[in-house]
């Protein structure tokens, strides 16, 4: 018969107080070595709570929006802002503005999308873009202008204005277009 040889084999870890001091510094080292490397990182920074920069005035202020959006005529408890859309600025025209000027009303109002064509409208003195509309005829414009049509609001978006200050506004642009 064969002599079987069996080999024996050790581990550094003989008793069970030896396994239980492994085991608590595999959690420890870790730990430890994530808050060297956070101290190592920040330097040990030490942030002032009771500071000016932190007081909730101005944490506010720092976290205030850049600008306000306000659709005209919608009444709002927010303060005005001055980057509101010219259609709300409190010198476009309005219904109780007397009589109706219609470069003034096209300036504040208007001429955001009909000086460029913004999203298809006819811009001003563009006589190929006007002849069609034209030729329906100025009550028709009047009525589409006071109304809206397609992707133009009512009144330009500004529904302070009284309708005769938006055919105002229509006549001076078919005038500035023929």
């Amino acid at each position: 018969m064969s002599e079987v040889h069996i080999e024996e084999r050790s581990t550094p870890i003989q008793t069970p107080q030896q396994l239980a001091v492994v085991m608590l510094l595999a959690f420890l080292v870790p730990i430890l070595a994530i808050v060297m490397t956070v101290q190592l990182i920040t330097g040990g920074l030490k942030v002032d709570t009771t500071g000016t920069s932190l007081s909730e005035e101005a944490v506010a202020k720092r976290l205030k929006p850049v600008g306000e959006f306000a659709l005209a005529g919608a009444a709002t408890t927010a303060t005005p802002s001055t980057n509101a859309p010219p259609s709300s600025a409190a010198g476009a025209p309005s219904a109780t503005s007397g009589v109706a000027d219609g470069g003034k009303v096209y300036q504040a109002v208007c001429s955001m999308c009909h000086g460029t064509g913004l999203m298809g409208s006819p811009k001003l003195g563009d006589k190929a873009a006007w002849k069609p509309r034209t030729a329906q005829g100025l009550a028709t414009l009047h009525e589409h202008a006071i109304k809206g049509i397609r992707t133009m609001p009512a009144k330009g978006g500004n529904t302070s204005l009284s309708d005769a200050d938006v055919s105002a506004a229509v006549d001076y642009m078919v005038g500035h277009s023929k």
